[in-house]
């Protein structure tokens, strides 16, 4: 049976702890900047408007 690799788990642990700290710090920067609301809002408004445009049922 192999043995566990705990130094390689260690090292996983650190970064995907360091990726999460950064992307955090990154959604602060920006709701501190107020561009967080705006991206948001884009995207809500791109999506509904898709929606609300549908196609008109052919006349029968």
């Amino acid at each position: 049976m192999a043995t566990p690799n705990y130094g390689y788990e260690k090292r996983q642990k650190e970064l995907a702890k360091k990726k999460k700290k950064e992307e955090k710090l990154k959604s602060k920067a920006q709701r501190k900047t107020g561009e967080g609301e705006g991206e948001g809002a884009a995207d809500d408004e791109g999506e509904s408007s898709e929606q609300a445009t549908p196609t008109p049922p052919a006349a029968g």
